[in-house]
């Protein structure tokens, strides 16, 4: 119409549509900065066993563990060198300390106490076959 004024055009597209918006990232642990050489670890055993019978064990009825275990690294303090968020780790679990953060169980060690660090793999190289498999 001649008498109006309208800065919309009536076929323009917004310079966002037909965009997602983007994620945010979720910290891990929002607020929270390790001290030093230290790594907050994701624990994958409750640390109870269950025998060949199907008795459940406690973790409190059995001696220190001497077994290494793996665990998904979850935090990294500001002089860790030889990990970061999302490696696997070695590590014997008594050496850390454990804490609960966010509602879940989690151990708090220091960078001397890993005994290895596996890089997490890339995604396509995992998708075609299972690890330990050579073709």
């Amino acid at each position: 119409m001649p008498g109006t004024t309208s800065n919309a055009l009536p076929n323009a597209k917004s310079k966002t549509a037909g965009r997602k918006p983007r994620a945010k990232k979720k910290p891990a642990a929002p607020g929270i900065r390790l001290t030093g050489d230290r790594l907050v670890v994701r624990n994958p055993e409750s640390g109870e066993r269950k025998t060949s019978g199907g008795l459940l064990i406690p973790a409190t009825a059995m001696p220190a563990p001497k077994r290494l275990m793996w665990g998904d690294v979850t935090l990294v303090g500001p002089e860790v060198r030889v990990a970061k968020a999302g490696d696997r780790v070695l590590f014997l679990p008594s050496a850390g300390l454990e804490v609960e953060l966010e509602g879940e169980d989690l151990v708090l060690l220091r960078e001397r106490d890993v005994q290895a660090v596996a890089e997490a793999p890339a995604d396509d190289a995992t998708r075609d076959r299972a690890p330990g498999q050579y073709l």
